[in-house]
């Protein structure tokens, strides 16, 4: 079980997949025995990122040094960018799963859409 000394609102499969991408990443580059495990450093990260704690509290609380918490929390990031892909590409899979309604009357139609919303 992983801890940390903060209530963080995320769901397990967050951080499990996280986990796996950074476990994925480590054996790609045949990396070398790390501080931090890679759940512990999915845990890192997303304290980081969605709570906003400093390097400092996250080194602390993580027992290891202010740089070593910088450099897994960069590595989690440059992992994150290059998951999600290009603008363009993130654009057009929105564009082909929207349907936001303009208005509520009974003429509204989707955006993505000629059509009239069905009744």
């Amino acid at each position: 079980m992983l801890s940390y000394p903060a209530t963080i609102p995320l769901s397990s499969r967050t951080l499990n997949d996280l986990a796996h991408r950074i476990r994925q990443h480590r054996n790609q580059h045949r990396s070398r025995w790390r501080r931090l495990d890679p759940g512990r450093q999915a845990l890192l990260a997303l304290a980081h990122l969605r709570n906003g704690d400093t390097y400092t509290r996250l080194a602390a609380g993580f027992e290891i040094g202010v740089a070593t918490a910088w450099r897994y929390v960069q590595e989690v990031i440059a992992l994150l960018a290059a998951a999600t892909g290009d603008l363009a590409a993130a654009a057009g899979r929105i564009r082909a799963l929207a349907y936001a309604i303009d208005d509520w009357s009974p003429n509204a139609r989707c955006c993505t859409h000629d059509a009239p919303l069905p009744n």
